[in-house]
């Protein structure tokens, strides 16, 4: 997630320095063609290019908005699970440990922990990328249990309702305590399927593929329309036009997916590791993790 309002024209560069060779490339290339060739044969009407560029701009607009939606509601699910994942925390903690019965506060504690494994593997499911983190909160046969299944996060569920289970048969929480705290496994459970639901739901392949192939057409008849009137002049303003509609496509086309590893996403490395220090505090254990620190001189953070 990016941190700065502003951007330096390196970073902008660095981000867009692969369509600002193509539209260079496609706009010389286009004037070549017209100016000893096509200009002999037709000549392209000024409306064109008033036409084209209004429909892309709906096409972007229309891609920019759902993308958006998906990240937001990512954000969202997130967020939501920060403040459950408090709720665990505490409501264990306090309505569940038994003073005098270190048994049942061992269960306790672990089942706290447990939590931890649980929104790390969910985070390294969602990016799919090879992380066992996870691991350091669970015990070697969980370990060993866990990674016979292909859900880790669900497994890690059905071990903490097993848990659960064995904490309300003995009596170490009553009846209407077990339901609030079975409500929050609950919402644990939400808010992994909704993130899988984001992760696994491809974004409409042909919204991104025709609206790329638009704004390449309008960059084309564009430049060929400016050649007619301008001349060289239309290389440079060519790319111009088509920075603008390029870019506000790129952007929209990184939101898509809120989860991969890179700057535009949610932050699930910092997510994640606020909770864990926030439930370590909560115990009063140590050492508490250091916070995940800002990338590129402060300008994201993952």
């Amino acid at each position: 997630m990016l941190l700065k309002h502003r951007l330096s024209l390196s970073q902008i560069f660095s981000f867009t320095w692969k369509v600002d060779l193509m539209l260079l490339g496609c706009c010389t290339l286009v004037y070549l063609l017209d100016t000893y060739w096509l200009a002999s044969h037709v000549s392209i009407p000024v409306t064109v290019s008033a036409v084209l560029g209004t429909a892309i701009a709906f096409f972007i607009g229309f891609n920019n908005n759902q993308a958006y939606d998906r990240w937001w509601e990512a954000r969202k699910i997130w967020g939501a699970l920060v403040n459950d994942s408090r709720s665990w925390g505490r409501s264990m903690l306090y309505y569940a440990a038994t003073p005098g019965d270190p048994a049942t506060q061992a269960i306790v504690r672990h089942l706290i922990y447990r939590h931890l494994a649980f929104i790390c593997a969910l985070k390294a499911s969602l990016r799919k990328r090879p992380d066992d983190y996870y691991t350091r909160y669970l015990t070697q046969e969980e370990i060993a249990d866990v990674q016979k299944q292909s859900n880790i996060p669900n497994a890690l569920l059905n071990m903490q309702t097993r848990d659960l289970q064995q904490l309300r048969e003995s009596g170490a929480i009553d009846g209407f305590r077990f339901i609030e705290l079975n409500q929050i496994l609950v919402r644990h459970c939400d808010a992994m399927g909704q993130s899988e639901r984001i992760k696994n739901t491809v974004f409409p392949p042909s919204y991104v593929y025709f609206t790329q192939m638009f704004i390449w057409f309008y960059v084309i008849m564009n430049t060929l329309m400016m050649t007619e009137s301008i001349g060289m002049w239309a290389i440079p303003f060519g790319w111009m036009f088509g920075f603008v509609f390029h870019v506000t496509h790129l952007n929209g086309i990184t939101l898509m997916n809120p989860f991969e590893f890179q700057p535009l996403a949610i932050p699930l490395d910092n997510i994640s590791r606020t909770i864990e220090i926030n439930i370590i505090e909560l115990l009063g254990d140590e050492p508490v993790p250091a916070p995940v620190q800002p990338r590129l001189n402060g300008l994201y953070i993952m």
